[in-house]
């Protein structure tokens, strides 16, 4: 028949052409490419490296070259653009097999965009974009004379990228989980037990995923849902008829049912839905199941089903990338490396064979047939456990890598010169989980068989039968930190063996387990575990100890688990220190945006091991070693506390209750007469806290009564008294017997501040002033405050009043030393927390405290530096010109005379302070504005200061390496501060920090021995 030069001529050609496949397809695509006016593969390639017909392949899952409907060629292939497979025309009723089999070829074929199967009398083409919901479009000979048609098979050619869907996975699973949301809380309103419907509507989305890729008949659940949508009644008899004979295989009506077992289909009956709960399902029904995103899958329908919960619909979740960064490394990099090591081998043998006589070539073949095997054999008893399994996503991920991975090795396998039939061996059985609640745990089993069965569809694999799902026992619903079946003597749980142990612990600090999950049972955590773990420790740091425990046991073992990034300071920290002791870490990233519970928080990675791995990697650079701070290079955590710097550093005092009160009510109270002589200024004083340093000074007065005052004496001072004696009272006896524990809630009585540090008290008792820093802050701040003030919590309190000691403090050096040293809170960017005993009395100074030579050039340069610094400080926080007009109008508006002498200027000073801070131009000159700006004056006074106490270091430890012009480069740089990104500085500046810290890491090693 002549080539056809219409569409019309070319529908009628090929309606009546009864060829063979092979006879027809190259043919059929010719006549299509002219018609279409696009290039043959000839003609655009005469090499056939882009674009041929017969693309020679491997396919995957043990299908050799001419087995049965299984080609080891795809029919036609243009690189980057599509595979094409064609059909005998009327021989079989779908292109389902056509389908699977550019699936298993399509790795080999360098992942086409577009997968096109035809036979001739229909077309369909499927999608293949990454992380996107798959589509078919679908021609049939006959339309093909019709624009749209021709549009359709033209852009296969001239714009493949214009096939991408824009609906993604995630965003499929975001909205079914709304609806199954809705329908769950319906349920749970008629008085259904919650457990009940989840385990309900968890059946009812297996069956949605299972009928959208043709485990159940087409569209059978659907079509049941629309059936019966007003007739509720009916709905739930159907349905439960439904279960039962996927329970265990057989007809449903006119439609057979596959065996599908599991335990998910137990002999519980459906729920009965509403008409309004129906009209949910149905919308749900209608969107693409078989795109689900396993990874999300789980989280997300967590939310919808328990009723507990606290994430919201649509939050945040973790996906797939973020689990990658665990399991990756993990699981996979070894197994890789293993199969390298196969494959070298096996191409070993090969050369042996091409070589070889015949004995030869069958001793290769069987050594290359034994090694595959054997690792097939590796992959399918590798057990991984997520001893904090949730909802299975990090189990799901780590299988379908595995699956992968096997994938990799049949279609190696099936190479022509190796043409050995493997098939997948990989099953979900082999994952192990621990999750103590019972809706995540169920749902975790489901997620997992969901994951398992959509990877076998998507790779051209047939999925197994009878039964197609088997019971995951090996999900255990537990509690994995606790053994408590004996109440009597509880104990550690015993976990499964496992060969990885990777997952997401719990996130709760330890006076948030006690909210959590009440005081008796972290009391009897703390108990058990009191030889390994220190009470502070946060939650997540338990499965951190019980993975430690099986590191040291097991040589093998790997461990991937995640923990808030407080873990690598603190209390917290130790559980790293015992990981260090008994292994090693090999991967970490020290700080990393995560999705938690809707919320994004900052974590850290570990991966940990006997001591194995060799390659190490902290926030994705290869380094040499990584200390249990989750740092590279100068390990401080081996720094001891100095006694020469003990008893200088204080954390300021703890309230419980509101004793803070503004300078109006401070004023009101110094005013007031008492029944005694004492006046109120002996126990109302000025008061800061943290804002009052890096913002400004709100003029804050609070209520001390100090400590020792009996109720008889402070009673006597009336105004404060009441005050203390109304609401605080109240808040002090609801805590007594409350949570989370008060270290001081024996001790104190009501009428005193929680925790009023006289350890603190007695330290200032001489002082003219003080030093203070905040305990949290983005930019590490030391300022002078007066001894009448008294320093709340948020601050830390130096008993100390020399310049030289603010300037050692204010310097980059221990700014440096005391960011590694302290912990941080949230991103590096909001600053971290600095605690006394291992910021300060692990510092060592020039000079230990005491030692000082007042009149030593050295000493002299850092106080010189240090006062002319904070006076430019002052002098740009609160200038004469601005401060003064408002000085004169508190003067104006308040009448101080009737205040106690003694505080008559400490009012006053509020007082003006509490005005300035609401000044437009005044609010805006803080500290932590100014040192967000550095201005040059800035930089320039620090720079000074920082060259002052390099030189007294260099004098007072010459064997070490100082060099005043690190200066310039922390100037430029931000000081101890993390660098910008890219900073061009960057290099030097580590040097430079490493060079320090290993300085004062020497002499503090010195000095604590």
């Amino acid at each position: 028949m002549a080539q056809p030069s219409t569409p019309a001529e070319f529908v009628a050609k090929w309606s009546e052409i009864k060829l063979s496949e092979r006879a027809a397809s190259q043919e059929h695509f010719l006549d299509l490419c002219r018609l279409l006016g696009q290039p043959t593969p000839a003609e655009h390639d005469a090499t056939g490296a882009e674009y041929t017909f017969e693309k020679g392949v491997a396919p995957a899952g043990g299908a050799s070259r001419g087995s049965a409907g299984e080609r080891g060629f795809a029919d036609v292939w243009w690189r980057g653009k599509f595979a094409w497979e064609y059909k005998r025309r009327g021989k079989y009723r779908d292109l389902k097999d056509a389908y699977r089999q550019l699936c298993q070829y399509r790795e080999a074929l360098e992942n086409p965009p577009l997968l096109i199967v035809s036979d001739i009398e229909r077309t369909e083409i499927h999608t293949n974009f990454t992380g996107t919901v798959k589509q078919v479009h679908e021609i049939a000979l006959a339309d093909l004379d019709k624009p749209e048609s021709l549009d359709l098979l033209r852009r296969i050619f001239t714009d493949p990228a214009s096939f991408k869907p824009t609906v993604t996975p995630e965003s499929v699973t975001r909205d079914i989980a709304t609806q199954f949301s809705t329908i769950a809380k319906s349920l749970r309103q008629f008085g259904h037990d919650a457990h009940t419907v989840a385990h309900f509507l968890m059946k009812c989305m297996f069956c949605l995923f299972a009928e959208d890729v043709e485990l159940l008949p087409k569209d059978l659940f659907g079509n049941l849902i629309r059936r019966y949508q007003k007739d509720p009644a009916k709905l739930t008899d159907r349905l439960t008829e439904l279960f039962a004979t996927m329970r265990t295989g057989g007809d449903f009506g006119a439609e057979p049912i596959d065996f599908f077992n599991g335990g998910l289909f137990d002999d519980s009956a459906a729920l009965r839905l509403t008409s309004h709960d129906i009209a949910k399902l149905l919308i749900a029904s209608q969107s693409d199941w078989g795109s689900v995103e396993p990874a999300i899958f789980g989280t997300l329908f967590e939310r919808s089903l328990d009723p507990n919960t606290r994430a919201q619909i649509g939050a945040h979740y973790t996906s797939r990338d973020d689990i990658m960064l665990v399991v990756e490394p993990v699981i996979m990099a070894p197994l890789r490396r293993e199969w390298e090591a196969v494959k070298e081998g096996i191409n070993a043998q090969l050369k042996r064979r091409r070589k070889g006589k015949a004995d030869a070539k069958r001793r290769a073949d069987k050594a290359i047939a034994d090694a595959l095997h054997a690792f097939v054999q590796r992959l399918a008893t590798i057990r991984i456990l997520d001893p904090a399994c949730g909802s299975g996503n990090f189990l799901y991920v780590a299988i379908q890598q595995l699956l992968d991975l096997e994938k990799e090795v049949t279609t190696f396998a099936a190479r022509p010169d190796i043409a050995l039939s493997l098939l997948p061996q990989v099953r979900p059985t082999q994952l192990h989980g621990i999750e103590i609640n019972p809706y995540a745990a169920e749902l975790a089993q489901v997620v997992i068989w969901i994951g398992y069965l959509q990877w076998m569809r998507d790779n051209g694999f047939n999925v197994p039968r009878n039964p197609i799902l088997e019971p995951l026992q090996s999900i255990e619903c537990r509690d994995a930190i606790l053994d408590r079946s004996d109440a009597e003597n509880p104990k550690p749980a015993v976990w499964p063996e496992a060969e990885f142990i990777i997952g997401n612990p719990p996130f709760l600090g330890s006076r948030k387990a006690r909210l959590e999950l009440t005081d008796s049972y972290v009391d009897l955590l703390q108990r058990v575990y009191r030889d390994q773990l220190p009470e502070g420790a946060d939650l997540c740091c338990y499965w951190f100890e019980k993975s430690r425990e099986f590191v040291e046991e097991w040589d093998g073992l790997r461990c991937g688990l995640l923990a808030t990034q407080g873990i690598r300071g603190g209390s917290n920290r130790h559980v790293l220190d015992r990981i260090k002791q008994s292994g090693e870490i090999f991967l970490a990233w020290s700080d990393l945006e995560w999705a938690l519970d809707g919320a994004m928080v900052h974590i850290s990675i570990i991966g940990f091991d006997s001591g194995n791995e060799s390659v190490r990697t902290l926030d994705g650079v290869s380094v040499t070693i990584i200390n249990a701070d989750l740092s590279a290079g100068v390990d401080l955590t081996v720094a001891g506390r100095l006694a020469e710097n003990e008893g200088v550093s204080f954390q300021g005092t703890i309230n419980s209750g509101e004793f803070d009160v503004s300078y109006h009510d401070a004023l009101s109270m110094l005013r007031d007469p008492n029944p005694t002589v004492h006046r109120n200024d002996e126990v109302i004083r000025p008061w800061v806290n943290g804002t009052d340093i890096t913002r400004r000074n709100r003029g804050r007065w609070i209520i001390d009564f100090g400590v020792g005052r009996s109720e008889t004496e402070a009673s006597a001072f009336h105004a404060p008294f009441e005050k203390a004696a109304g609401s605080i009272r109240t808040m002090r006896d609801e805590l007594k017997d409350g949570k989370p524990k008060y270290a001081h809630s024996s001790v104190y009585p009501f009428w005193q501040l929680w925790c009023p540090r006289p350890e603190m008290r007695a330290a200032l008792a001489d002082r003219l002033r003080y030093v203070a820093t905040p305990r949290v802050t983005k930019h590490r701040l030391f300022v002078w405050l007066s001894p009448a003030v008294l320093s709340d919590a948020q601050l830390i309190a130096f008993a100390r009043s020399d310049d030289y000691f603010f300037g050692l403090l204010q310097s980059s050096i221990h700014e440096l030393w005391a960011r590694r040293r302290g912990t941080q809170l949230r991103e590096a960017e909001s600053g971290f927390r600095y605690t006394p005993t291992t910021c300060f009395e692990t510092f060592p100074l020039p000079w230990p405290p005491g030692k000082e030579h007042e009149n030593d050039e050295a000493y002299s340069r850092i106080a010189e530096a240090a006062k002319e610094l904070d006076e430019h400080r002052e002098r740009w926080l609160n200038p004469p010109e601005w401060i003064d007009p408002i000085a004169a109008r508190a003067d104006a508006q308040d009448d101080f005379r009737d205040v106690p002498e003694q505080a008559r200027e400490l009012i006053r000073h509020s007082a003006i302070m509490a005005r300035a801070a609401k000044d437009p131009k005044l609010k805006k000159r803080t500290l932590t504005n100014l040192y967000n700006q550095r201005p040059t004056w800035l930089k320039l006074a620090h720079e000074k200061l920082d060259r002052a106490v390099i030189a007294a270091y260099a004098k007072t430890d010459p064997g070490g390496n100082w060099q005043e012009d690190w200066a310039e480069v922390w100037a430029e740089t931000g000081a101890g501060s993390p660098l910008p990104a890219g900073h061009a500085l960057a290099v030097r500046r580590k040097e430079i920090d490493q060079l320090v810290l290993g300085n004062l890491l020497r002499m503090n090693l010195e000095r604590s021995k």
